[in-house]
C-alpha cells in the first residue's frame, strides 16, 4: 500500500540469499470510480485538510523470524481523484470468507466487521462484495480472553482493554475525525499463499491469529462511498499480524510493498523483505509508536538547503514519520520555506511562478521531467531518498492549454513533523524490517515483478496472483466522505465495550 528506506548495501544479500518472484496484480477485477470530477481537480486545501485528520494521532499518541514469503494482493490507487486508498484481501475463519481491507501502517490491529455490527456500510462504491464476520459459523474461532499474553500485550500499547467481570479482550478505537469502532477479539484461522524457493510455486497455508470482530462503526466507518470490510494493520507492536506471524515461525519480522503510482493502481504487498541491488537502509527511532526516520538534510539539485539539523529531531512533537496512509508529504513548518524556495529558483526561468489559494504552483508549457530539479533527503546511515518532480508536485488543472503544477507537499502548520505520505512513497520498493529496526527503498517500476527474500536454503518461486483490471468513471460531482485512508490515525480511548460471544 511507501516511504523512505535506508542504508547498507544488498548486493550480496541479493546473490546469497534465496528468494521468491512476486508479481504485481490483483485476482479481481475492479471498477474504480473516480473521487472527483474529471474536468476541474480538488483543492490542495481539501487534501490537506483529510491528512490532518489522520495526523491527530501522530502528535497525540505516547511511545510505547520467521519462514516463507506471504502475498498480499493489493488494490486501489494514490490518486486522489480516482480511489486515494490502497487495499488488500484477507480469507479469515473456516471455511475461509474473503475480507477486503485498508493497508495501513499507522495502526496495529486487523480488524474486519462483525455480523451483529451497528453501523458497518452493506455496499460499497469500490464495486466490491463486502462481507462480515460470524465467529458462531467458523468452528475454529474462539474468544480472547483478558488472561491471553497477547491481550495483555495490546494493554500496555493501548490496543486492547479488558473488563473484570466479562474477562473478554476488547478494543474501542477513536478515529481522528470522530468516527469510532469498537468489538471484541477473536482468534481463528488466517488463510494465505506461501511462496517457496524451489521453483513450485505457491502453497496454501494457515495460521491462528488474533484479530478484531467490530460490532460498532460510527461516522466515516459508516459511508459506503469508499468502504471496505475493515483496516489492516502494519504497526510494529506484538498484537500486530505481522508480529503474531513472526512470533510464529510463520513468516518473518519484515513487510515490504510496491504501490504503483498511475491511474490502474495495484502493486506488490508481501510479509518478507524484498531485496534489490539499489536498496538503502536507514535505522528506525526506536522507542516510536510510528515508523519513524532520522531525517539529516534535504538537498535541491545537489545544493544542501541552510535548515537547521535540529528542526528534523525526534521527541514526542516533531520528527519524520513513514506513513502509507497520509496522501499528500509534510514537511516541518521551518524546512518548508527554503525547500519551496529553491524549487522556485531552480524553475523561475523555465515556467511562470504563481500562487493558488495560497499554494505555490508553476504553468509549464512542456514536460515537468526535463525542468524541475532533483530532490534529495538524506537520512541516517548515507541513505538518500530521491524525488522526481512527481514525487513533489501535483497537477492541479490547465490554463490555456498549459499545465499547472503545484507543489503537493504541503507545510505542517505550527508543528516540526515531517510525514512521508504517498505522494513520496509511491513507485518506490519500501522494505519494513523489523527484526533489524530498519527501513529501506528504491525507485521501482512497481508493475514488474521483485525478488523477495526466503530465509530458506532453496531457490526460487514464481508467483502470479493474476491480473488487475481497472477501469475508471467519472462522477457528476465529488465524493462528499473521506476516504477512510486518509483519516486512519487512531486515537485510543478509554471507554471499554464489552461484546459478548453469543
Amino acid at each position: 500500500m511507501a516511504a523512505t528506506f535506508l542504508a547498507k548495501l544488498l548486493i550480496t544479500a541479493a546473490v546469497l540469499l534465496p528468494s521468491a518472484v512476486v508479481l504485481c496484480s490483483f485476482p479481481a477485477t475492479l471498477t474504480l470510480e473516480r473521487a472527483f470530477p474529471t474536468n476541474h481537480r480538488v483543492e490542495l486545501s481539501q487534501l490537506r485538510a483529510r491528512d490532518r485528520v489522520r495526523h491527530g494521532r501522530m502528535l497525540q499518541q505516547s511511545s510505547s523470524g520467521g519462514g516463507g514469503v506471504i502475498n498480499f494482493p493489493v488494490g486501489g490507487t494514490f490518486d486522489p481523484y480516482i480511489v486515494g486508498l490502497y487495499f488488500t484481501s484477507v480469507n479469515l475463519g473456516t471455511p475461509a470468507t474473503e475480507f477486503y481491507v485498508q493497508i495501513d501502517t499507522g495502526s496495529d490491529i486487523l480488524w474486519v466487521g462483525c455480523n451483529s455490527c451497528n453501523g458497518c456500510p452493506q455496499s460499497t462504491g469500490l464495486k466490491i462484495q463486502l462481507k462480515s464476520f460470524d465467529p458462531k459459523s467458523s468452528p475454529t474461532a474462539s474468544l480472547v480472553s483478558c488472561s491471553d499474553k497477547i491481550c495483555s500485550l495490546g494493554i500496555q500499547t493501548q490496543d486492547s482493554s479488558c473488563d473484570a467481570n466479562d474477562k473478554q479482550c476488547t478494543y474501542a478505537f477513536e478515529y481522528g475525525d470522530g468516527s469510532k469502532t469498537s468489538g471484541y477479539y477473536v482468534s481463528d484461522l488466517l488463510h494465505f499463499d506461501t511462496a517457496g524457493g524451489d521453483q513450485s510455486g505457491t502453497s496454501n497455508s494457515s495460521a491462528n491469529i488474533v484479530f478484531g470482530c467490530s460490532t460498532l462503526a460510527s461516522g466515516v466507518l459508516q459511508k459506503t462511498d469508499r468502504a471496505v470490510d475493515g483496516i489492516f494493520g502494519f504497526g510494529q507492536q506484538e498484537i500486530s499480524v505481522i508480529s503474531q506471524l513472526s512470533s510464529q515461525g510463520v513468516a518473518p519480522k519484515v513487510f515490504s510493498h510496491c504501490l504503483k503510482g498511475d491511474d490502474t493502481g495495484g502493486g506488490i504487498l508481501v510479509l518478507g523483505e524484498i531485496v534489490d541491488p539499489n536498496i538503502v537502509y536507514s535505522p528506525l527511532v526506536q522507542n516510536q509508536p510510528h515508523y519513524n526516520l532520522n531525517l539529516e538534510s534535504i538537498s535541491v539539485n545537489g545544493q544542501t538547503l541552510a535548515i537547521d539539523s535540529s528542526v528534523f529531531s525526534t521527541s514526542s512533537n516533531q520528527g519524520t514519520i513513514v506513513d502509507s496512509g497520509t496522501t499528500l508529504a509534510y514537511l516541518a513548518q521551518d524546512a518548508y520555506d527554503p525547500f519551496v524556495n529553491a524549487i522556485t529558483s531552480a524553475v523561475s526561468q523555465s515556467v511562470t511562478p504563481v500562487t493558488s489559494q495560497g499554494e505555490q504552483c508553476y504553468i509549464v508549457t512542456s514536460s515537468i521531467t526535463g525542468i524541475f530539479p532533483q530532490v534529495n533527503l538524506n537520512f541516517a546511515s548515507n541513505a538518500s531518498m530521491i524525488l522526481r518532480p512527481e514525487d513533489y508536485l501535483l497537477q492541479q488543472n490547465t490554463v490555456n492549454g498549459d499545465e499547472v503544477w503545484c507543489i503537493g507537499i504541503q507545510k505542517s502548520d505550527g508543528q516540526d513533523v515531517t510525514v512521508l505520505g504517498d505522494l513520496i512513497l509511491k513507485d518506490k520498493i519500501i522494505v519494513y524490517d523489523l527484526a533489524n529496526q530498519r527501513i529501506g527503498w528504491t525507485q521501482y517500476d512497481c508493475s514488474t515483478s521483485v525478488n523477495v527474500s526466503t530465509n530458506t536454503s532453496r531457490g526460487t518461486a514464481s508467483v502470479n496472483a493474476g491480473s488487475i483490471n481497472v477501469t475508471s468513471s467519472a462522477c457528476s460531482e465529488p465524493f462528499k466522505l473521506v476516504p477512510i485512508s486518509m483519516v486512519a490515525f487512531l486515537v485510543h480511548i478509554s471507554v471499554i465495550y464489552i461484546f459478548p460471544f453469543l
